[in-house]
């Protein structure tokens, strides 16, 4: 073999090692881009999440760690004095931040299941073919987007005891016209469970709708095929199908409800006797009226371990029952 020969070959076997070099620093760059791609979409999120939730979780963890007064220069340090207030019994911060968690408890078992069953059935229903279906669609989610306050506003005039439109027009018809629907027990909790079912029942509705639509017609045609009737249908065919729509919506209801405010706040304000004082009412009063903030980030974060165990148990719940299923 010539030398001219020899150096041509040598020339090649170099080209193709360099660029088996460059297609590996490709390769290696393509991969490291496609492990990046993810976190960039993300970016913008988790800068939202950890500058406005993350660092502000945080900031007050360390506010209930103090006897903090946003007015006083001095902010002692107490360490876990303030949480332990909250489980001394007959303590003068336990016993009505308690009492606040029991109605906020008990709005919540009140509310919950009507927030989750009616807006199934009105979603099954706008889900039928009808004239004006889209217009009855649009009417049964547009309370939703009022603030809280319009709606708290609308029923303290519409319940009102001596001056309420309702007491007005059941005296018209021969009923009793003077029913305490914000100022005594238990109609203060009737008017707050209806005034928020009404208000919130559109958001669940179109949650359930979006599930409906997305079910599979040809199950339905099948079953009916087979001979099961319209309760055999719903209990087989829509329930499962709505499964993951169903866990959603309880446990939104759930934390919604946990965390009412405005509703009782402006309509009832706490009446009768701070029996529908919630917790979060209780928290704001406690922060911002009376400048406790340290117990009342106290209030909060123990407020937050009860959700967050609610959430965890309703999962697990939900869980168990597909596994017991399968």
């Amino acid at each position: 073999m010539s030398a001219g020969a020899v150096g041509r070959s040598r020339a090649r076997g170099g080209s193709r090692a360099a660029g088996g070099k460059v297609s590996a620093r490709t390769k290696a760059g393509t991969l490291g881009q496609g492990r990046m791609t993810p976190w960039l979409f993300m970016a913008p999120y988790l800068l939202l999440f950890t500058v406005f939730v993350a660092i502000l979780a945080i900031y007050g963890l360390w506010i209930s760690l103090h006897n903090w007064d946003q007015f006083l220069d001095a902010k002692p340090w107490v360490g876990l004095q303030n949480y332990l207030d909250l489980f001394d019994p007959g303590g003068a911060k336990a016993t009505p931040f308690w009492q606040a968690m029991f109605a906020t408890g008990l709005f919540t078992l009140l509310s919950v299941p009507l927030l989750v069953v009616v807006p199934l059935f009105v979603a099954m229903l706008l889900n039928r073919k009808f004239p004006g279906r889209t217009f009855f669609r649009a009417v049964v989610f547009a309370p939703y987007v009022l603030g809280v306050v319009v709606v708290g506003l609308l029923f303290r005039f519409i319940l009102d005891p001596s001056i309420g439109v309702l007491n007005y027009l059941l005296g018209q018809v021969g009923l009793a016209a003077d029913t305490p629907w914000t100022t005594a027990e238990p109609w203060v909790w009737v008017s707050l469970v209806l005034m928020t079912l009404w208000w919130t029942l559109g958001f669940n509705a179109i949650i359930y709708l979006a599930g409906l639509q997305d079910i599979n017609r040809e199950l339905y045609d099948a079953a009916a095929m087979d001979g099961a009737k319209r309760w055999h249908r719903f209990r087989h065919v829509t329930m499962p199908g709505l499964k993951p729509v169903f866990v959603f919506v309880v446990t939104v209801t759930i934390l919604a409800s946990a965390n009412v405010f405005g509703q009782a706040y402006i309509t009832t304000q706490g009446a009768p006797a701070e029996k529908t004082r919630t917790a979060i009412m209780f928290i704001a009063e406690e922060g911002f009226l009376d400048f406790h903030l340290g117990s009342a980030a106290a209030m909060s974060y123990v407020l937050a371990v009860f959700l967050m165990a609610l959430s965890a148990g309703v999962f697990f719940f939900f869980r168990e029952k597909e596994a017991d299923a399968r």
